[in-house]
């Protein structure tokens, strides 16, 4: 079973750390550490999981419906409902106090725990814990596998969904429709749509779909706990000679990143093997942080985690690992465009998930 085997993983790692304790913390917004450990996502509140190095786990929640899901999901746990999380914790540690005791995310421990840190003699697990994250299991690559099928096959839904005068949460509505009726666990999901105006993407605001649009979307279901991305740009109507050209630019970026990646490549090389396809077209002002956040990211029970794909970030991508390629950014003539494909990094190269074709799509305006 995938938990226990995750499980597994964190027990040898406290192992070689001597660590009798581990402390876990997760919320709705982040909560991968915590479901690595305890396997469950929170939709609402916070939980710390509690886990000896037999691998006994213990999952502390404020919410009294999260503990009644918690209980069905995850029956293999013991589950404690506590409105007051650090006081129930915070024992239980006292207890623990003449042992090792490690924590993770470290900087996301709530603060009446992580102002106890240098009486509990508290160590940070956490890049110890980021690691297995990144790294996945041959079981996590082949449940990330079957989010990313989703991914294509919820795209597909947008661009039937998508048509002129029609707002665009109305898009949104029918891809998580879709989603829900295939057992997608959640969907991260944003949208834009207009012209040089439009420097970003963002949760649906009724903005109304028109001729000439770009419209943007990242796609990001959920199986079993796993996030597969997918990002592509459409045009309402036929594509302008402008949006063609620029298009052109985003794609020969998606294909110059792809192309260094394999185990031992930096995250940096990716990143700059993307941005420099840009800056020979004129356009390295738009690689900067003023108009973009990251060129890829990694994938797993996060939807945006480690190793972030930027030119100062030398993380070594390893075989196994699973990320992101997406050089999404401004573009001074048409706007802000997205174009990006999953992928698992494997010894010789990329292996990709998502088969979307790379195009930019267009819908009849």
């Amino acid at each position: 079973m995938l938990a226990r085997d995750r499980v597994n993983r964190v027990a040898e790692v406290m192992d070689e750390a001597g660590v009798d304790t581990l402390v876990v913390y997760g919320n709705a917004w982040q909560n991968d550490c915590m479901r690595y450990v305890a396997d469950f996502g929170i939709l609402e509140g916070q939980g710390l999981a509690v886990m000896r190095k037999s691998g006994e786990v213990t999952l502390y929640l404020d919410s009294p419906l999260e503990v009644d899901r918690a209980t069905v999901e995850s029956p293999g746990l013991t589950i404690v409902y506590t409105p007051d999380l650090v006081t129930a914790v915070g024992k239980v540690l006292t207890n623990a106090a003449n042992t090792h005791i490690a924590a993770a995310p470290m900087h996301l421990l709530p603060r009446g725990i992580a102002a106890r840190s240098a009486e509990l003699r508290l160590t940070d697990l956490t890049p110890q814990l980021e690691f297995l994250l990144m790294r996945k299991l041959d079981a996590e690559v082949d449940a990330i596998r079957a989010a990313a099928h989703l991914a294509d096959e919820g795209y597909e839904v947008f661009l039937k969904a998508a048509r002129p005068g029609r707002a665009d949460y109305e898009l949104i509505a029918e891809v998580e429709a879709f989603y829900r009726s295939k057992g997608v666990d959640d969907n991260f999901m944003i949208i834009g749509s207009g012209g040089t105006e439009v420097r970003g993407m963002s949760p649906p605001s009724g903005k109304l779909l028109k001729k000439g649009d770009l419209v943007t979307t990242e796609l990001t279901p959920c199986i079993g706990g796993y996030y597969v991305q997918i990002c592509r740009t459409l045009v309402m109507g036929e594509p302008s000679d402008e949006q063609r050209a620029a298009f052109a630019i985003y794609d020969e970026a998606l294909e110059a990143g792809i192309a260094v990646v394999r185990d031992g490549t930096l995250a940096s090389d990716v990143a700059r093997a993307e941005n420099d396809v840009f800056r020979r077209h004129g356009l390295g002002e738009y690689v900067t942080d003023a108009y973009t956040r990251v060129r890829g990211h990694g994938l797993g029970l996060y939807v945006d985690t480690k190793p972030q794909i930027l030119e100062d970030v030398h993380i070594p991508l390893e075989a196994g690992m699973t990320i992101i390629v997406h050089p999404n950014t401004y573009h001074p003539v048409v706007g802000y465009m997205v174009h990006g494909d999953a992928l698992i990094v494997r010894q010789d190269g990329a292996d990709v998930l998502t088969g979307t074709p790379r195009r930019l799509f267009s819908v009849p305006a």
